[in-house]
């Protein structure tokens, strides 16, 4: 390969890093909070540089708060003492906001305590009348 081959060669692999850096600033909307939160062209730009292929799910905060609750289960995990998580979530029934001390999982519904007392003695009641 001649000098001139290698400078076009570098020349062109360059235009197209330009073109692909080109990000726009774009809203997702958050996984926990339902929220959205902008996902600036420079963090773009820096997921693309380090091969990141995956948009963020979590806004700052959510994701801090998950981070946390990650680091109360790792020091549960090495003290053998169990840590308090809270989560906020909605209830599945009344649609109000209520913490859960665990983290909701699997698309599974959450309720609040009102919500799931109220669900429990229905439950208890129909089994008891039906019997």
């Amino acid at each position: 390969m001649s000098d001139s081959d290698f400078e076009k060669a570098t020349n062109a692999s360059l235009q197209n890093v330009e073109i692909t850096n080109d990000f726009d600033d774009s809203l997702i909307v958050c996984i926990d909070c339902r929220q959205e939160f902008v996902w600036t062209a420079g963090e773009q730009a820096f997921y693309f540089d380090k091969n990141l292929l995956n948009p963020p799910k979590r806004c700052k905060e959510c994701k801090n708060a998950k981070n946390h609750r990650l680091a109360a289960i790792e020091i549960g995990r090495l003290t053998g003492k169990r840590q308090r998580i809270e989560v906020k979530a909605d209830c599945a029934r009344c649609l109000q906001t209520t913490t859960v001390p665990f983290y909701p999982c699997q698309g599974r519904p959450v309720y609040c305590r009102a919500c799931f007392i109220e669900m429990n003695s229905e439950i208890a009641n129909g089994a008891n009348g039906t019997s």
